[in-house]
């Protein structure tokens, strides 16, 4: 089942349709390759297979033109109806589902979510994640898996949180994951303290109202964490922020979009008040060019999600170039972001669901 337009109508779909059963994938779809359209909803078959992806996969056009070589014929323009032929395609030689699964991922250059259904084995769903956010919900009597913990609030709070190059096997009675060699991995068992209220409209029009109202609380709770305006509460960016603090003498910062936007008007504020040297740079820039780093200069990441593939490549990109002072400011906890970063500081902006960025970019001026 597919449609065009707001979830709703894909709901009204599927009750029409009488369609039932224990086992589903979906997901909604914003264009990045192809115009919005049915043919272009997830989603995508191939020989027995369904897949869903969240993300870009890079090299799609390289890996369409061999497949379409080997006779596999595409009636979307999408990125993602090639990760279903591929697996279909690998599928003819691999010795079962996952492993199909994880040799036909191992092609793939870009980032992704993926979960895929296959006809054949309808009690199994397999997810594998590479540089977009995908975690599990965890229940007694079933498994979920999303790209965002809200998603799955009326279900559970039992998250678990895939790491990059995770694959998984979603049953009814449990999951196993594992890496893209086949190892077995155990991921920690977390509860999420987020409100099922949070994500809820209540008596706004929509959320993008609703996080602009939101704002003055968000903005009140981040200061709470701040301290007082004589002092800052001791270990505010975690553990080590005395060693890591010691000795900067600039500071870099690096994010995209909004994100981005907060980051110059923190130069601003970190030079004229502060008097320390900043430079702000897009992640997306950063994360190809190969700069001379300077071991005294704090690398300060900024995204709302802590998923930002580029942000986090960015980051990735400035490790391996030998920077160590590393400084998040995110509004996830469980992301990626804050787990990759020496220090972090979480920002109190809640679940923010509207497109337009609001009380996060509030928060992260705040902070």
């Amino acid at each position: 089942l597919r449609s065009v337009g707001r979830v709703a109508e894909l709901s009204a779909q599927a009750d029409s349709s009488g369609v039932s059963g224990h086992t589903g994938i979906a997901h909604t779809r914003w264009a990045t390759h192809g115009v919005p359209s049915e043919r272009n909803a997830h989603p995508h078959i191939s020989e027995g297979l369904a897949v869903v992806h969240n993300g870009i996969i890079e090299n799609h056009e390289a890996l369409r033109a061999r497949l379409q070589a080997a006779g596999y014929e595409f009636s979307s323009d999408t990125d993602t109806e090639v990760v279903a032929h591929l697996i279909a395609d690998e599928l003819k030689t691999a010795a079962d589902f996952l492993s199909a699964v994880r040799q036909a991922i191992l092609q793939l250059q870009g980032a992704y979510a993926l979960a895929v259904l296959r006809q054949a084995d309808p009690d199994r769903i397999v997810v594998a994640r590479q540089g977009a956010p995908l975690l599990l919900g965890v229940t007694d009597d079933g498994c979920y898996a999303a790209s965002d913990a809200s998603a799955l609030l009326q279900v559970t709070r039992r998250m678990v949180y895939l790491e990059n190059g995770d694959c998984a096997e979603l049953m009814r009675d449990g999951y196993r994951i594992t890496r893209t060699d086949g190892t077995a991995v155990e991921r920690a068992e977390s509860e999420s303290h987020l409100s099922a209220d949070a994500v809820e409209l209540g008596e706004y029009r929509h959320y993008m109202q609703k996080e602009i109202f939101e704002q003055p609380v968000a903005l009140a709770n981040t200061l709470e964490m701040l301290g007082t305006a004589h002092s800052i509460q001791p270990g505010l960016f975690g553990a080590e922020s005395e060693a890591v603090l010691k000795g900067v003498r600039q500071v870099l910062i690096i994010a995209c979009g909004t994100s981005y936007h907060a980051g110059l008007v923190a130069r601003y504020w970190l030079e004229a008040i502060a008097g320390v040297p900043c430079s702000v740079e897009v992640a997306s820039e950063y994360r190809y060019r190969d700069s001379v780093p300077d071991p005294q200069t704090l690398l300060v990441t900024i995204s709302q999600s802590g998923e930002t593939a580029d942000t986090l490549a960015a980051l990735h990109h400035a490790k391996s170039l030998g920077m160590t002072r590393t400084l998040c400011i995110c509004n996830v906890p469980e992301s990626s972001l804050v787990r990759e970063n020496s220090l972090r500081f979480i920002t109190r902006a809640g679940p923010e669901i509207g497109v337009a960025s609001t009380k996060a970019f509030t928060t992260q001026l705040a902070a």
